[in-house]
């Protein structure tokens, strides 16, 4: 029987429910118990959670900045048909209303761009956060209640080896060996697993956010110079495809 989540401590599933565990547990509570402490490790895995939140404020900003570009793009589109409508039914400003009209519809069309890439860079901005750096952080949890177990049963260890020995501690001491030999294991085991993943999710981060950056600056360099052909480009380079512009809110892109 696997064994009952009973406890969660410092941002840790803990999940062995025995006398030992929760002892431990409230010893490092009150700064009485002794911790084993990764200090490279858990500076990297304090990192990423540093990381994944300033990461999440960039997410919801790019989230903010599609929705503005969306609105944006509606009052320009209807401005447009407004000017054109206007153009010809006022021919004494017929040019002037005509000329306007076009401009609306040509930073329609650079807005939907523009819009494409944003889309793009908050979709794998995503991607990042709540998928690759949270599977990392799944696996953080895990080491740390692994961890938290191996320092209960170590403790109950060193608490037996010190107490008097007869028939019945022998039994008792044995089990206690056994036990804290299958936590150290997997304590070390998760330990690795952990490090693996930093270390994949750090190389991956690079090469991603390396893409992503490329591409918002290139779309919005592109966008207020008001180059179309370098803003078509910029999305031709990274395989982004526009939707029609009758495409539902808030994206209009599609991944190839």
């Amino acid at each position: 029987m696997k064994p009952a989540l009973c406890l969660v401590a410092m941002g840790a599933l803990v999940m062995d429910s025995s006398p030992q565990c929760t002892k431990q547990l409230l010893s490092e509570r009150f700064g009485r118990g002794s911790r084993t402490v990764d200090l490279e490790l858990e500076l990297q895995i304090e990192l990423l959670r540093e990381t994944k939140r300033k990461y999440e404020s960039v997410l919801q900003l790019g989230r903010a900045l599609t929705a503005h570009l969306y609105s944006l793009l509606q009052t320009q589109h209807a401005l447009g048909d407004a000017f054109a409508d206007l153009s010809q039914k006022s021919p004494e400003l017929q040019e002037e209303f005509g000329y306007n009209a076009e401009t609306q519809k040509l930073l329609c069309k650079n807005g939907e761009t523009l819009l494409g890439a944003v889309n793009f860079f908050v979709s794998s901005i995503n991607t990042l956060v709540t998928k690759t750096m949270e599977d990392t952080l799944m696996t953080v949890k895990q080491y740390e209640a692994a961890r938290l177990e191996y320092d209960a049963y170590r403790t109950d260890l060193e608490e037996l080896s010190l107490g008097p020995r007869d028939a019945g501690t022998r039994g008792r001491l044995e089990s206690a060996q056994a036990t804290f030999q299958a936590h150290r294991d997997k304590y070390e085991k998760l330990r690795g697993d952990v490090a693996i993943k930093l270390k994949f999710l750090e190389e991956n981060k690079i090469k991603v956010m390396h893409k992503q950056l490329l591409l918002f600056h290139n779309a919005v360099s592109a966008y207020f110079a008001g180059n179309q052909k370098q803003l078509e480009q910029t999305l031709q380079q990274f395989n982004i495809k526009l939707r029609p512009p009758g495409a539902e809110k808030p994206s209009w892109l599609e991944e190839q």
